[in-house]
């Protein structure tokens, strides 16, 4: 059943502006369509962590996925920065725009994950496992406080964390929290808003942004070097496109108005190869 029209994320990185984002929201709401908002929070966690003194560490899991790493005081970090500093401040940028917004996620149970026993990295070469580390994969979606704010035309607003299967919070990754939103309410386009213009074949070149990139079902590709956190969003994507999802676009986020771009073709349109060509080994 269709009971979103676009789930659109947005960066937590501060050169993604928000006064565009919601005024692109507020013109696809006044056009009739549905849209929820996924925000992550990146330079939110970090900064946080500095003035509270909490390690912050990324490590790189073997099939190359960033992901910070989360002990219980980091995951109070995430859930402060994201719950409370980042989703305030979207909340304000769409009801600055006119919009009905409402924050949902974390604690209230929207999300559903399963928790990592033990996380594995690549630490100078060597895969080891990460103990004492709250992280989880988005398993499940509650839709039903989602449609009834989509109905009354409100845009609910989600982030990590989630709710593992033992009740605790995990910190999850957002953009594949995105991706589960829309597989769960129907939505057919995803936009994943970044820091950058899209996907590029190189990532230090700015004029190799590839229009359209083909991704296996687990989101790797041989037709461009991802590095960082755009490996995530590529398994996002993946998530989403095997889920049904029919358009995934990958955009940038720091111009004036980043949703009306991506979805006028901007950025990188992330597509299913039709035959997968790429071996266990990427």
């Amino acid at each position: 059943m269709n009971l979103a029209d676009l789930v659109v994320k947005t960066s937590g990185d501060r050169r993604v502006g928000l006064d565009g984002l919601a005024e692109d929201v507020a013109a696809q709401v006044a056009g009739g369509r549905r849209v929820v908002v996924v925000h992550g929070g990146q330079d939110r966690i970090r900064e946080l962590a500095e003035r509270l003194g909490v390690a912050d560490e990324t490590l790189t899991s073997p099939s190359g996925v960033a992901f910070r790493r989360t002990d219980p005081a980091m995951l109070e970090v995430v859930t402060l920065a994201l719950t409370g500093s980042m989703r305030g401040e979207v909340l304000t940028a769409l009801r600055g725009a006119g919009l009905r917004a409402v924050g949902l996620g974390g604690a209230d149970g929207t999300v559903r994950a399963r928790r990592k026993p033990a996380p594995r990295a690549v630490v100078d070469g060597r895969t080891m496992a990460v103990h004492d580390d709250h992280s989880g994969r988005p398993e499940s979606v509650d839709t039903t406080v989602l449609a009834a704010l989509l109905r009354a035309g409100v845009v609910p607003v989600l982030s990590p964390p989630a709710v593992a299967e033992d009740g605790g919070l995990v910190n999850v990754n957002a953009d594949r929290v995105a991706a589960l939103v829309a597989v769960a309410l129907g939505a057919p386009e995803l936009v994943l808003l970044t820091a950058t213009d899209g996907v590029r074949a190189d990532p230090t070149d700015a004029g190799s942004r590839i229009d359209v990139l083909e991704t296996d079902a687990r989101g790797r590709t041989r037709t461009a070097r991802i590095t960082g956190g755009m490996t995530g969003k590529l398994v996002a994507a993946a998530d989403a496109l095997t889920g049904g999802v029919a358009a995934v676009r990958v955009a940038d986020g720091r111009i004036a108005h980043p949703v009306r771009d991506a979805l006028s073709g901007g950025g990188t349109r992330v597509r299913l190869a039709h035959a997968v060509a790429i071996g266990s080994d990427s």
